[in-house]
């Protein structure tokens, strides 16, 4: 008996984020009409994608044991820049330029933070102002218009199960990082630099060059998420993406992805991500007041962060 409870108290912990998402949907199935239905699913999908790249990019940072709250910033920089380069050489190279400025930017957090010793939520504070005011100084605060309007087929529904391409960089993104995550070498430094940096630095890991790398690949992350942006409106200005980054960490941590790091999964923050789309989609189907939406939002984050400090203290 005691075997079976300890094994409930394990799995209400690991898959909570999954009991409560299933049991949403059971409760959306059942009370609205139009939840259950191809067109909403799409839909509900399709507004996914950019905060899903986000949550990515930020797990891989948490799991690192760094932070990152300039992801909105990188991303509005590099998608002006990005567009630059698409009017004057075309999509597929202003995409690559994005991607680039977008890993540079966050090589530069990684520095900071790792040879410039700041702290990592201080740092990247800073240098998502830095970032925000250069995209203005770039653009004089004006929209950069897209010349080529087929970056909005990005935007568009593919032949394959109706869902957008964008859709299809969100899957094509959740299955690269998380088989990187969970499969390779790489991965389980990354896990093991978040978990104890000291461990893992007289193991030989060079903990600055692993969080140098999760800063990099968190900018190149959000780039992509800047490209989708984009692509919606066919243009970038500076204000794109503004506060989304902590849309993306709220939806990693009601997933159980650890703020101290060495703990998480993408597939948990993609639930997160799923789960808040979810409470978002409920309330305009039931006709709710949104002021209710962020009391249950800010709720959930409360609950995640105090059961992931429970555990925690339980376990040391």
């Amino acid at each position: 008996m005691n075997g079976l409870v300890t094994r409930l108290k394990a799995n209400a912990r690991d898959y909570g984020i999954v009991f409560t998402a299933i049991a949403l949907v059971i409760i959306l199935s059942t009370t609205t009409t139009t939840f259950f239905t191809q067109q909403n699913l799409v839909n509900l999908f399709d507004q996914m994608v950019v905060v899903g790249i986000l949550a990515c990019a930020v797990t891989i940072a948490m799991i690192a044991g760094v932070i990152d709250l300039s992801m909105s910033a990188i991303a509005a920089v590099s998608a002006i820049i990005g567009a630059t380069a698409m009017n004057a050489f075309g999509i597929g190279p202003g995409v690559v330029v994005a991607i680039l400025v977008g890993v540079a930017l966050g090589a530069f957090n990684g520095l900071a933070v790792t040879y410039g010793k700041v702290n990592a939520f201080i740092a990247t504070l800073a240098t998502g102002m830095m970032f925000r005011g250069f995209a203005v100084v770039i653009t004089g605060g004006q929209i950069v218009a897209i010349n080529n309007p087929a970056i909005a087929d990005l935007s568009k529904r593919g032949p394959i199960l109706n869902i957008t391409w964008a859709s299809w960089v969100l899957l094509l993104v959740v299955l690269i990082t998380g088989i990187m995550l969970w499969r390779s070498v790489y991965g389980r430094t990354l896990y093991a630099v978040g978990g104890n940096p000291a461990a893992a630095r007289i193991s030989g890991i060079s903990v600055g060059w692993a969080q140098t790398s999760a800063f990099m690949i968190s900018g190149g992350l959000s780039a992509i998420a800047g490209v989708v942006l984009a692509s919606r409106s066919v243009s970038a200005q500076p204000s794109m993406g503004t506060g989304l980054e902590f849309t993306a960490i709220a939806a990693a941590v009601i997933g159980g992805v650890s703020f101290a790091g060495g703990q998480g999964a993408i597939w948990r923050a993609i639930l997160g991500v799923f789960l808040l789309q979810m409470i978002a989609n409920g309330f305009n189907l039931l006709g709710l007041p949104t002021t209710f939406q962020q009391v249950v939002q800010g709720l959930l984050i409360l609950v995640a962060v105090a059961v992931d400090q429970l555990i925690r203290r339980r376990k040391s």
